[in-house]
C-alpha cells in the first residue's frame, strides 16, 4: 500500500523512492524493533530527505499489532501548518509490506533550505551574530510555535532542542519542527502541553533566563498551557 500527500501513487512510487541512494546523515538505528535511517538526496527540485525505515512500527488501540511509525508523521506534517506551525513539506509517503523484512515505511520530505538545528546554530555563533534583541525574539518564536501546536492538541512526543531548527532571515527568525514520528492528538491541549514543556526543559541549552523568554512567547499565544506545570518550566 502507498501513500501520499496529494493522490494515490502506484506501487512503483514506493520501489523508485525506496531505491534512490544518497548519504546517510542518520546512520540507520534499531529501535522500536526495527530500523530507521535519513539519507539526503539530490533531486532535480534541490535536496530532499528520506526516511527509510524497516519494521519500525508504532502500536495503538487502533493498530494493536503496530502500524510502520512514518504514517503517523505524514498526519503531523499534513495538520502542522494548518495551526501556524512550520515542517518541512511532504513530497511523498507510503508503505509496503514484504514477506522476509515486515513493514517497510519511506517518508520524502524537502530540505528546509537555510534553516540549522538550533544546537548546531548556537554552537556555530548564531547567538553572538544575531544579537541579544534577535535571540529574544527568536526564544519567543520558538514558544509561539509550540503554543500553536498545543493548541491543535497536537504533542510532539520528542521535543529536544536538535528538533527545533532556525533562520534568521534579515530582521525575522523563522522556527520549524522535525522529527515527528512520536507526535500524536491527545485529548486535551494540556496534556500536549504537560508533556512537551517538560521534556524539552531537560534537553536543552537554555538558561533560566531564556527558558523564561521562550515561555512568554509561548503565554501569549497559550497562557493556560504554562500554567500548574511546577517551577521546573513556569
Amino acid at each position: 500500500m502507498a501513500l501520499c500527500s496529494t493522490s494515490e501513487i502506484p506501487q512503483q512510487a514506493f520501489q523508485h523512492w525506496w531505491q534512490q541512494q544518497g548519504d546517510w546523515v542518520e546512520e540507520p538505528n534499531v529501535r522500536r524493533g526495527g530500523e530507521s535511517g535519513v539519507q539526503r538526496l539530490l533531486d532535480e527540485t534541490g535536496v530532499l530527505y528520506a526516511k527509510k525505515q524497516i519494521g519500525h512500527i508504532y502500536r495503538s488501540l487502533l493498530h494493536p499489532q503496530g502500524r510502520p511509525t512514518v504514517l503517523r508523521e505524514r498526519k503531523a506534517l499534513q495538520a502542522l501548518p494548518s495551526l501556524g506551525v512550520m515542517v518541512p513539506r511532504m513530497i511523498y509517503c507510503g508503505i509496503d509490506y514484504d514477506q522476509q523484512q515486515g513493514w517497510r515505511g519511506l517518508l520524502v520530505t524537502e530540505a528546509l533550505e537555510g534553516f540549522e538545528n538550533i544546537e548546531l546554530w548556537y554552537a556555530q555563533g548564531g547567538r553572538e551574530a544575531c544579537g541579544e534583541a534577535m535571540h529574544t525574539q527568536l526564544l519567543q518564536l520558538v514558544g509561539a510555535t509550540l503554543a500553536r501546536m498545543h493548541l491543535g492538541r497536537w504533542q510532539h512526543g520528542c521535543l529536544y532542542a536538535k528538533h527545533i531548527f532556525v533562520r534568521i532571515d534579515g530582521e525575522t527568525p523563522q522556527v520549524a519542527l522535525l522529527d515527528l514520528e512520536k507526535s500524536r492528538r491527545r485529548l486535551t491541549r494540556l496534556q500536549a502541553a504537560q508533556h512537551d514543556l517538560p521534556q524539552l526543559r531537560r534537553h536543552s541549552p537554555w538558561c533560566d533566563a531564556d527558558w523564561q523568554q521562550l515561555l512568554q512567547g509561548y503565554r501569549q499565544i497559550f497562557a493556560d498551557g504554562a500554567k500548574g506545570l511546577g517551577t521546573a518550566i513556569a
